[in-house]
């Protein structure tokens, strides 16, 4: 797997920075999963697999000319991965935004683990 899942959100994140429309990812599918948590959280427009199976074609969305995302902060890297229980994980900017954490039930929110009473690798804060 490697940590395409950083690529992915520096590259939505720089996408937003620069007013683009829509951003191109590399495709897997820890990359799909995490999208999918995108756009039910209203974080992205949609996302679409190329047809040559290697690229994602992310729409960014944008609500009244302000972009949906703020700020991420990554947590796991490639040499230093950040597990967290769920008594662990708290809530980010008192419940505005996210974490993003990878568990054993797949690709799970903050509230969502804490809910679940499961625990993961904590990937990501977004909002």
């Amino acid at each position: 797997m490697g940590n395409s899942f950083i690529d992915l959100i520096i590259r939505i994140k720089n996408g937003y920075l620069a007013r683009k429309e829509k951003v191109e990812v590399l495709s897997s599918n820890f990359n799909l999963r995490i999208l999918k948590k995108l756009k039910e959280l209203k974080y992205i427009k949609d996302y679409s697999e190329k047809e040559d199976g290697k690229k994602i074609e992310v729409e960014l969305l944008y609500n009244n000319n302000q972009k949906a995302l703020t700020d991420v902060k990554i947590h796991s890297k490639m040499g230093r991965r950040i597990y967290r229980g769920y008594r662990e994980l708290k809530p980010v900017l008192n419940g505005l935004g996210f974490s993003i954490i990878s568990t054993s039930k797949g690709i799970l929110t903050n509230v969502e683990a804490k809910k679940l009473k499961v625990g993961g690798e904590l990937l990501f804060d977004i909002w």
